[in-house]
């Protein structure tokens, strides 16, 4: 089992990523970085495949090591390809796929691999079939720009709030909020007061506006 941020782990049935998965996740980047820190911070080894654009900052900020990270933003034609070498050797492999799906015949070969290496594949930017678990991430909420009418709109934030639904085989789909939040050059994750709530034929929830601005 990898490790994902504490106030995540609720929402997951079995508290982390199981190894040997495939997990799609979309939505708030915060989502991905964190899964990325808890990973490495708890000494796994993550490679993160078509994310030129990853916030490495944010991410040691909430726990990565950096020396666990390997980057590989331009993977070339054929990323998928990376993917599957890396599951062996790698704890957790991210793959972007910029938009494409991916064939389910390969999508299976893929797994197996995983499977057969005990490492879990992350899919974001694109269409796995066959994920065994979908992770959204949507932000619920800011807190920490100016509430004055002089000071609106400047500074930096100290929260976000994230509204994450869990979707999968084996279980119905839930949601819950968590708050990330900046202290002392640090981000934490914590667990907002709602509890996770099955969503049956409730819609996961939309935006709502954002707060002190």
């Amino acid at each position: 089992m990898l490790p994902v941020p504490a106030a995540l782990a609720g929402l997951l049935p079995r508290g982390g990523l199981v190894r040997g998965s495939v997990v799609s996740v979309s939505g708030a980047t915060s989502l991905l970085l964190g899964l990325v820190a808890s990973v490495t911070a708890g000494g796994g080894h993550v490679a993160v495949i078509g994310h030129p654009r990853l916030g490495v900052l944010a991410a040691v900020e909430m726990g990565a090591q950096l020396e666990r990270l390997a980057l590989i933003p331009d993977p070339g034609a054929d990323p998928v390809e990376i993917a599957a070498v890396l599951l062996d050797g790698m704890d957790l492999v991210v793959l972007g796929l910029g938009g494409a799906s991916v064939a389910p015949s390969r999508a299976r070969a893929v797994v197996a691999r995983a499977r057969s290496k005990g490492a879990t594949l992350v899919v974001t930017d694109g269409h796995w079939d066959g994920a065994e678990m979908r992770l959204e991430a949507r932000v619920h909420g800011y807190a920490g720009l100016g509430n004055g009418s002089q000071d609106r709109g400047c500074g930096r934030l100290r929260s976000l709030s994230l509204a994450v639904c869990a979707r999968g085989r084996s279980f119905q789909p839930r949601t819950t909020r968590l708050d990330v939040r900046s202290a002392q050059g640090r981000v934490e994750w914590v667990g907002a007061p709602e509890p996770v709530v099955p969503l049956g034929n409730v819609p996961f929830p939309e935006p709502v506006e954002v707060v002190g601005l």
